[in-house]
């Protein structure tokens, strides 16, 4: 049978349990993040022939950092890059996993998306 001081030590242990596994769950939550680094700041040539257009710089994820693709001219029309696709990041597959956040790089005649994923 529980005394009242046993049934408050109860009370408490079982609490700081259910809070310590409450932090667990949120710690679980957290997204490390390979940050993409500031743009960095181009001057625009003059175009060098009619009906060519430029495509600004832009980082891409390239092997296991991200990569600075400098601007340059293409022949014919530049869609300006698209808004961001919001993701929601799944659980990361074990520890010391990075989120590498989902970006748009130019290839070739257009904006394709690239999907956030995980790296270690």
């Amino acid at each position: 049978m529980f005394t009242p001081t046993r049934r408050a030590a109860a009370t408490l242990l079982a609490g700081a349990l259910l809070t310590g596994l409450a932090g667990a769950a949120e710690a679980q939550a957290v997204i490390v993040e390979r940050p993409m680094p500031a743009p960095i700041i181009e001057v625009v040539p003059p175009v060098p022939h009619p009906g060519w257009s430029w495509v600004p710089g832009h980082y891409a994820w390239r092997g296991d950092r991200w990569f600075w693709v400098k601007g340059h001219y293409v022949l014919g029309v530049v869609a300006p890059m698209p808004a961001p696709i919001v993701e929601a990041a799944p659980p990361a597959p074990g520890p010391r996993w990075f989120w590498v956040r989902g970006h748009y790089v130019w290839e070739g005649k257009a904006w394709a998306w690239h999907p956030g994923h995980w790296v270690r």
